[in-house]
């Protein structure tokens, strides 16, 4: 599986972004995290493959999207009212072996991730 994000870059708070993952190969849920320096990885959002089930991380309900486009077989990630915490590099990752009632947030469970793409919201 091979993951290539995209859609970063630098932002004023309140604005928006969307960024894009787009997969190759076998996946079962896609989330995105994001991660500061020095921090650990944080979950943001999951969304299942075959029927779009979601999970959010509580900072974000509410603010932010996730979707996907079979077709393209892209996921997305809309942040709306963006705030400087949300400064980070965001990671998309693919579940590929796990069949889950909620799209886990657990970072252990995702098997492939993509390079990061930075999101810097400035206040």
């Amino acid at each position: 599986v091979q993951l290539q994000a995209s859609g970063g870059g630098l932002v004023q708070a309140g604005g928006s972004l969307r960024l894009s993952c787009t997969a190759s190969g076998r996946r079962n849920t896609m989330g995105w995290f994001r991660q500061v320096p020095g921090q650990e990885r944080e979950f943001v959002a999951a969304i299942s493959w075959a029927d779009g089930r979601l999970n959010y991380a509580d900072s974000v309900k509410g603010r932010f999207a996730i979707s996907r486009d079979n077709s393209k077989n892209t996921v997305y990630l809309e942040m709306n009212s963006l705030k400087p915490e949300d400064t980070a590099a965001y990671y998309c990752a693919a579940d590929t072996s796990r069949f889950l009632v909620v799209p886990s947030p657990k970072a252990a469970f995702y098997d492939y991730w993509g390079r990061g793409t930075l999101v810097t919201v400035s206040s």
